[in-house]
């Protein structure tokens, strides 16, 4: 048998990779998980033919059987928000042809793959929970072939039964959809290179879905700083009074000592301002990256603070009801800190004065019973904005 490309699947790949590199750092550590889908090989039907025809026999009929199902059971290790290395097993199914033949006979053969793989694995994260994937790797590939003939028709192989290992490249895209931090579903399209166990070289593509489990992931620390000290008013000393000895006459004493002047007890810290910025205009849907109409927002926000004397800034993220408790609170510290990273890098403001934190859901503006209802429709969305905000103070003395 002899499988042949398909063109398409080169196109996304090349996609793929021209995709991957334009991502950014993530979190790192192990995963593992298992996918299950649909194998398809085509079938040489011309050299079946011409094998026949050299027997001196016509084809009648031909009968593929050029799908099956497919599985791989992986593990791998992310290296950083970009890339992961990634083994695992996998088993491409069964395919094979019957021929019947004039003079009656016929010639039937059968082929299996499976085999271990290695990959390189690239994440292009489109938002909080969808990302684009694109993969490329070796495998140590095993084929086992059956032959078997009836009538006229001769098995063309030495032998009826082979088998082929064999070092062989594979690639892949897909797309992943995280439901929480650890777990997520990929849907993926595969080829893989082989050899048969005949010696014809081709390809045998999957088209699968299966689960990712990422192992030790919690939500992102909140970076937190100490607020100074308040320092305690210093007692003023007490007066010091000089006399003179008694029996003697002499001049007047000199007049008391002035007390001296305490000194200035430091005044306590207070809010200096406080800057509701909407979430809507700092981000797109879904995202925690500051697009440009929040990074003029966040300019002026920054030039309004040179010359003050402040002690602190508090950035805190805030999300509306709709979703998960537990995504919101993830969301609104990523967005805090999304915030705090662009007034430290582009703003100039010290990174151990600010605290960035996240609230979530938990302390909407919008009055109970005022948003009704529980899908998230254009409308409901549009009456809890006011919820979707970051909230900015800054603390110093005046």
């Amino acid at each position: 048998m002899k499988f042949t490309a398909t063109p398409a699947m080169l196109a996304i790949a090349a996609l793929a990779a021209m995709a991957a590199p334009a991502a950014q750092a993530q979190d790192t550590g192990w995963y593992a998980g298992g996918n299950v889908g649909r194998a398809g090989a085509t079938i040489d039907d011309d050299r079946i033919r011409a094998g026949l025809a050299g027997q001196g026999l016509v084809t009648n009929a031909l009968a593929n059987r050029e799908h099956d199902t497919g599985y791989k059971v992986f593990g791998g290790y992310q290296l950083n928000r970009n890339f992961a290395i990634e083994g695992g097993y996998f088993d491409l199914g069964e395919f094979g042809y019957t021929a019947r033949t004039t003079p009656a006979g016929t010639l039937t053969g059968d082929m299996s793959a499976r085999g271990l793989n290695l990959d390189v694995v690239g994440t292009l994260p489109l938002s909080e929970r969808f990302s684009v994937l694109g993969r490329v790797g070796v495998t140590s590939m095993r084929t086992e072939g059956s032959f078997s003939a009836t009538g006229a028709a001769r098995v063309p192989y030495a032998s009826a039964n082979s088998s082929q290992t064999s070092v062989n490249a594979k690639w892949g895209v897909g797309v992943a959809y995280a439901f929480t931090e650890s777990l997520s579903m990929r849907l993926e399209a595969e080829r893989y290179r082989l050899k048969d166990s005949v010696g014809n070289r081709g390809d045998v593509d999957m088209v699968s879905v299966g689960l990712v489990y990422r192992f030790g992931q919690s939500s992102p620390a909140t970076r937190t700083v100490a607020a100074a000290p308040v320092p305690a008013p210093v007692p003023a000393p007490q007066p010091v009074q000089v006399t003179p000895p008694a029996p003697a006459p002499a001049p007047a004493p000199p007049p008391a000592l002035a007390p001296a002047p305490a000194p200035a007890v430091a005044a306590a810290p207070v809010v200096l301002t406080r800057v509701n910025l909407s979430a809507d205009s700092l981000f797109d849907f879904d995202s925690t990256v500051v697009k440009p109409a929040g990074r003029t927002a966040l300019d002026k926000l920054v030039a309004d603070l040179r010359g003050v004397r402040y002690g602190a800034v508090r950035v805190t993220g805030h999300t509306d009801r709709l979703g998960s408790a537990d995504y919101n609170a993830r969301l609104s510290e990523r967005r805090a800190a999304a915030v705090t990273d662009y007034m430290v890098q582009t703003g100039g403001l010290a990174r151990d004065k600010v605290v960035a934190s996240g609230a979530g859901e938990t302390m909407p503006v919008t009055v109970a019973g005022n948003c009704r209802g529980a899908s998230p429709t254009a409308a409901l969305r549009a009456c809890l904005q006011p919820d979707r905000r970051v909230e900015v103070e800054v603390h110093g003395t005046r």
